[in-house]
């Protein structure tokens, strides 16, 4: 009887070395992937004002979400995951009483407040320039005003890319939008994509997709082996 160690047979004919080229080939994609992940990226999120000050990831993109009578808008520039509840948060506390205490409340508007923290120098990167200091401010704007048009009223110039995507506010950063540090991956999901609902985001990057490319050598090497084995049964 023959037996088998790790899958190949003991005894027998071997696999041919295309085959096992093919499976070494595989296993060095596979151990290749972890060195792929990326570090962050490097972009404007969205953030509403909570209770006590605190903030909460906003769920609906700037030109969706239409803030009431009240509220308190964050942005925050920095490195941040892709996304989601772990993007850094603007650093001073949403509170709308002391943001708009110098601004009266006027019929037929509404007040938001607005905090704008422009991150550090460490989020800027090395080649951008000094970040300006947090700043926070009061917008009297219309009731149906979305954020995106509240932002608009309180901190121009924004930038968006070809794709619509929030790249700057009050013109910060000058250049790039949603810089990816590490290697090329998808954009950040930050709610909503399209101008000018994003607060951050980057088009995808370049490069392979490496499931694909160890899926299809995963591909290779089976079919390899069915060729072999009918080989092997053929001439015992």
């Amino acid at each position: 009887m023959r037996s088998v160690v790790h899958g190949l047979p003991v005894g027998g004919r071997r696999p041919p070395a295309a085959l096992l080229a093919l499976l070494g080939t595989l296993l060095l994609i596979a151990g290749a992937a972890p060195a792929q992940a990326a570090s962050g990226y490097r972009y404007w999120s969205f953030w509403r004002g909570a209770d006590g000050g605190a903030w909460t990831y906003q769920q609906q993109g700037p030109a969706i979400a239409v803030p009431p009578d009240g509220a308190v808008d964050g942005w925050r520039f920095a490195v941040s995951p892709d996304g989601g509840q772990d993007a850094a948060k603007p650093r001073t506390q949403a509170r709308f009483d002391a943001i708009c205490a110098n601004t009266p409340a006027q019929n037929g508007r509404k007040r938001v407040a607005v905090v704008l923290d422009f991150g550090t120098a460490e989020d800027a990167g090395a080649s951008a320039a000094q970040p300006p200091e947090q700043r926070t401010t009061c917008a009297s704007v219309a009731p149906r005003a979305s954020s995106a048009e509240v932002l608009a009223a309180v901190a121009p110039p924004l930038r968006y890319d070809t794709n619509g995507l929030l790249c700057a506010i009050a013109g910060y950063p000058k250049a790039g939008c949603a810089e990816q540090l590490g290697a090329a991956a998808a954009p950040p999901d930050n709610t909503a994509k399209a101008a000018p609902q994003s607060g951050g985001g980057s088009s995808g990057g370049s490069g392979p997709d490496i499931g694909l490319v160890a899926g299809g050598a995963l591909v290779a090497v089976l079919a390899g082996g069915a060729v072999w084995q009918a080989r092997r049964r053929r001439n015992p």
